[in-house]
């Protein structure tokens, strides 16, 4: 069944409303979500930096500040 949302005249508020609302249904059942292979590799990976000391953290604004400035370089 094909759905069709009027895509080039809802608000960038409209579209992120939608997505929210399709994840939120699409997530009721855990057991349906499959995580690819690779997270619990990085999970594990994470794991072992946390306890060997090694782990960096930093704050939600600076990482974004740093994809953001990751993604411009490969463009």
């Amino acid at each position: 069944m094909p759905v069709k949302l009027p895509l080039k005249t809802m608000s960038r508020n409209e579209k992120l409303m939608a997505m929210e609302a399709l994840w939120a249904d699409l997530s009721q059942d855990e057991s349906l979500v499959e995580s690819p292979s690779w997270h619990g590799d990085v999970l594990r990976e994470s794991e072992q930096l946390v306890k060997e000391g090694k782990a960096k953290f930093m704050d939600w604004d600076t990482a974004k500040a740093v994809l953001r400035r990751r993604v411009a370089k490969r463009k």
